[in-house]
Parts: structure tokens; C-alpha cells; sequence
């Protein structure tokens, strides 16, 4: 959470600290908190691992913040979404959340739909597998990806979702539209909801399927690769 409260962009309302927390991290999360009149708590560990949802990772900390980018999906954000976006339906994985979240910022998409059910929030697992980007990245948070799906047809986009025997490849040289929303599934799953067309990344040798992670970096520099020419 140290990321947090050195970007003056990030609101942050409290720190919880376990108070058998200590270091020259700890250290450092206390003197900004001070220099940015942060209330810092410290909590038996236990109630740390329950607002964390992780005790192995979270370090002893977890701060309630909001993020810049963060906004609630409905007909008035859609409508000021001016390119492709990502919908994310059942990736359970922090890492692969927040990595994709780094990708998406990096290949400049217009926005990341993270259902509140089935996807991680903004937690400090999420925020560290992104190098701290999670913080700036354009965010929708939905219900769920059925709905927000739903609400993107409404708005005017195409759904388009990346499978393994997806009808077309990523590659085929049709454009997509302005208005393209991109679903990501889970490696064990798949996607959920229902999609206007599928899309496959081909494949040599014996593999057939990427870390969603990976996937999601595919996609976001193939759109990329096509905006340049």
C-alpha cells in the first residue's frame, strides 16, 4: 500500500496495520501516512487477513483507498468510452488481474470491466502484480459479467470473446469496430457469457491455451499493432 500513499492521485481513507507489523517498509507506509494525515490503525493480524482476503500476502497491511480511474459501468460511462475495452469473467487469480491491468493501461485500451462477483476488487495482491498501474487503469466495476455485457450491448459495442476454437482468428484482417468489447475467461473456465463473435489465438505444437494474463497481452498489442497502420 506504500504505492498508494506515494501517489497524491490515490485517496486514501485509513491503513490498517497489524500491529505485529515492523521493518523499514512499515517504517516508511507510517511516515507518509503522517505527511498525508492518514489514520493508521493498528489491528490484531486477524482483522487484517479479513478485510485482505489473504493472509499469506497481505503483509500485515490493507488501507482503504479509491482509485482515479475507477468508475462505475452504466449507459452514461459507456457512453464516454472511446475504444476497445476488456471484460473480465471469472479470472479468480490477483496476479493475472493485476497484470492485465498493467497490459491494458500500457496498450492504452479504454477501460477494464472487473465484475465485483468473480474477479478480485483493487486489493494490495492486485495492485503489487501490476507494479502499481492498477491504480491509474481505467476500471468499470459491474455485478457481473453477464450484466456488464449486457449494458455494453446496450451502449452500441460488439462483444467478441477469446476461446480455443474461436470461429475467427485474432489475426484475420477484418477490422473490428470502434465499439469492441473483449472478453477474458478463466484458463479452467473459459467465458461465461454470452459473446456476438469468438476469437482464437493460433496456436503451433501441442499447446492449446495461454495464461489468460498472456492472452490478454496478445489481444492488447494485436489492437494496438492495428490502430498504427
Amino acid at each position: 500500500m506504500l504505492e498508494a500513499l506515494l501517489d497524491h492521485r490515490v485517496t486514501v481513507a485509513k491503513v490498517l496495520l497489524a500491529d505485529n507489523a515492523g521493518g523499514p517498509q512499515v517504517t516508511q507506509l507510517l511516515r507518509e501516512a503522517q505527511r498525508r494525515n492518514v489514520e493508521v490503525l493498528r489491528v490484531p493480524p486477524a482483522r487484517v487477513t479479513k478485510v485482505s482476503r489473504n493472509g499469506r500476502q497481505d503483509q500485515g497491511v490493507v488501507a482503504d483507498i479509491v482509485a482515479p480511474g475507477l468508475r462505475r459501468l452504466s449507459p452514461d460511462s459507456i457512453a464516454e468510452l472511446d475504444g476497445p475495452i476488456l471484460v473480465l469473467d471469472g479470472v479468480t487469480n490477483p496476479q493475472n488481474v493485476g497484470m492485465i491491468l498493467r497490459t491494458a493501461v500500457a496498450a492504452g485500451v479504454s477501460g477494464v470491466v472487473l465484475p465485483r462477483h468473480g474477479v478480485p476488487d483493487l486489493n494490495p495482491l492486485v495492485v503489487k502484480a501490476s507494479a502499481g498501474v492498477a491504480l491509474d487503469a481505467p476500471v468499470l466495476r459491474a455485478d457481473d459479467a453477464a450484466s456488464a455485457v449486457a449494458l455494453l450491448k446496450d451502449g452500441g459495442f460488439t462483444i467478441f470473446g477469446l476461446a480455443f476454437a474461436g470461429a475467427r482468428s485474432l489475426w484475420d484482417p477484418v477490422p473490428f469496430p470502434t465499439r469492441s468489447a473483449f472478453v477474458l475467461g478463466s484458463e479452467t473456465g473459459g467465458i461465461q457469457v454470452d459473446v456476438d463473435e469468438t476469437l482464437s489465438i493460433p496456436m503451433a505444437g501441442s499447446v492449446d491455451s495461454l495464461n489468460v494474463a498472456v492472452a490478454a497481452g496478445v489481444l492488447c498489442f494485436e489492437l494496438v499493432r492495428r490502430s498504427l497502420t
